[in-house]
């Protein structure tokens, strides 16, 4: 790797700098390697847990349109969608139901929500993939979160 690279994380980390390293983030899957790339990953995660602590203390509401909210609720959710992926339905619907409250943003709230019960519900993270969110929708949207769900979906908020 090269040292102008690791000079940029490591700015971008003292700084607590979660946009600038998303933006480093290509250039580290090229140059690192997976135990750095673990790494660069573990620590976006700090920083975000760290803002995350910052915001509750100030009882505020993260901006989805501030750049270093955006990326910390990125990396929040990238965080819950792991645990959900690993099958920690209960620690992911705990994350999720912590995400819904933590934005201003209404839609990216009602998303998180579905997530929620979906895991509550024990929907494993295929059958939610498969079944309950409309991928190629969130992905013509272009969000970094599943945000649009299929018709099957509102059954089970209705349920829920």
């Amino acid at each position: 790797m090269s040292n102008e690279l690791k000079e940029k994380i490591l700015k971008a980390q003292q700084e607590g700098d979660i946009a600038s390293l998303y933006v480093l983030e290509q250039n580290a899957h090229e140059h690192l390697s997976d135990e750095e790339i673990e790494g660069f990953y573990a620590n976006i995660l700090d920083l975000a847990l760290e803002k995350l602590t910052e915001t509750l203390e100030a009882h505020r509401q993260m901006d989805i349109s501030e750049v270093q909210d955006f990326a910390t609720l990125r990396a929040l959710y990238e965080y819950a969608i792991e645990h959900y992926h690993a099958g920690q339905n209960k620690d992911a619907s705990a994350l999720f139901e912590v995400l819904s409250g933590l934005s201003n943003d209404a839609k990216f709230s009602k998303a998180m929500k579905m997530h929620q019960i979906a895991a509550d519900e024990n929907i494993d993270i295929d059958n939610f993939l498969d079944k309950i969110a409309d991928i190629e929708l969130t992905q013509q949207y272009g969000t970094f979160y599943i945000s649009e769900f299929q018709k099957e979906a509102q059954k089970l908020l209705d349920n829920a």
